[in-house]
């Protein structure tokens, strides 16, 4: 196969109005053969009934897949993977837009356009270039689906009993993973709340294209054809990443418009677990979006990773800290990633806590000393941790 077939995918929650974007785009992209892959959670597909209705598929020769009963990026992997190969091989379509359902991760979705399939023995990289993400936000609902403290499951939208993800961190997920980032339905929000809300969405992904959208109208030419996509560089872009790349604890960005701003904490001193948790269960409301990595004085070994979005909190480990490892295995790191001692301390290592905090109107002061009374005291620190209570019941291998 010569040339390689470019992919949109388009995510959002539940209700953003992707198929009626995806509509949009089919009636108005006139040049190009699309085939359309649509996935959708329920038994009856509203969705690909509006599409087929809707958008005149026939007409313009475009190509309609239906993945049903499933999610993309969990359960419906495989009929991806096989319908994505099957229409690349007809050698008829100039291009594939997929819709992924609105309880779907994009990277899962993404990491099956990077590689080898060996199960199954799909390449998809052979046919098509992943060439834009792109998330759809409802303008309109954003706020009341992001602070509703639901999970999925509450909401009878999980792909099963197993699904504990809350809405919260869907979102997140959703709009920090992205090549552009559309706000859509901006008719049913004043302007005020909607330059809040873009002022947010900035801080959260500073990287991805930005369009406002009112009815899912937008020109195809903004989602199809950009060859934006990067995997390494859209992993990278969230917010919080790029704040760490800043520098240090005392990188304070200029407090922008309607009160958005967002900071480092860090210290070399380890959290006591307790007091830390407590502090996570009572977090302020200010703060929209919190992510990095922790030092808990029991978990010595084991760097945790903090995720927060909303009410939606989760403490777990993430990886050993390099001090904890073996001689050799600490050299073996130092020659690949030199740059881990130039933040080295004798005593500890790279043990230390690197929090980005992100927000509306932040009391930035009393949120740092709320956090610092989470640290061990001196007489803590100098006594056996050991005895410390631990939170959680991790089993770390």
């Amino acid at each position: 196969m010569t040339k390689k077939i470019p992919v949109t995918v388009l995510s959002g929650y539940l209700g953003s109005g992707k198929t009626t974007m995806m509509n949009h785009v089919l009636q108005n992209e006139k040049d190009m053969r699309v085939a359309v892959i649509v996935n959708d959670m329920s038994e009856i597909n509203i969705d690909a009934e509006l599409i087929a209705n809707g958008s005149g598929i026939s007409r313009t020769e475009e190509k309609f897949v239906e993945l049903s009963n499933g999610c993309i990026c969990c359960t419906l992997r495989e009929d991806l993977l096989q319908e994505v190969e099957r229409l690349a091989r007809l050698g008829t379509i100039d291009y594939i837009l997929i819709e992924s359902t609105g309880i779907s991760e994009p990277i899962p979705v993404a990491q099956t356009f990077s590689y080898l399939d060996e199960e199954l023995g799909i390449d998809l990289t052979k046919f098509c270039q992943l060439d834009t993400m792109v998330t759809v936000v409802d303008a309109n609902r954003f706020w009341h689906d992001f602070q509703s403290g639901e999970s999925l499951l509450e909401r009878k939208e999980a792909v099963s009993e197993l699904d504990e993800r809350d809405v919260a961190d869907l979102l997140i997920d959703q709009i920090e993973f992205c090549d552009v980032l559309v706000l859509n339905k901006c008719d049913l929000v004043s302007d005020e709340e909607l330059k809040k809300l873009e002022r947010i969405l900035r801080a959260l992904q500073p990287e991805a294209k930005l369009i406002r959208t009112v009815n899912g109208v937008i020109e195809p030419a903004e989602i199809l054809n950009t060859g934006c996509f990067d995997f390494e560089r859209v992993s990278e872009s969230a917010g919080w990443l790029k704040e760490l790349e800043l520098g240090h604890e005392n990188h304070t960005p200029e407090t922008e418009e309607y009160g958005i701003s967002s900071f480092i904490y860090k210290r070399r001193r380890p959290f006591h677990p307790m007091r830390f948790v407590e502090w996570c269960d009572q977090m302020p409301e200010t703060i929209v979006r919190a992510k990095g990595i922790i030092w808990s004085a029991k978990h010595q070994d084991v760097a945790l990773l903090l995720s927060q979005a909303g009410s939606s909190t989760k403490i777990e480990p993430v990886s050993y800290w390099v001090a904890a490892l073996p001689k050799e295995q600490q050299q073996d790191v130092f020659l690949q990633s030199p740059e881990v001692l130039e933040d080295w301390d004798e005593e500890f290592g790279d043990r230390m806590t690197q929090l980005v905090i992100i927000g509306v109107e932040l009391n930035k002061e009393a949120i740092i000393k709320d956090l610092d009374k989470c640290l061990l005291t001196e007489d803590e620190f100098n006594n056996s941790w050991e005895s410390l209570q631990d939170p959680f019941n991790w089993e770390w291998h």
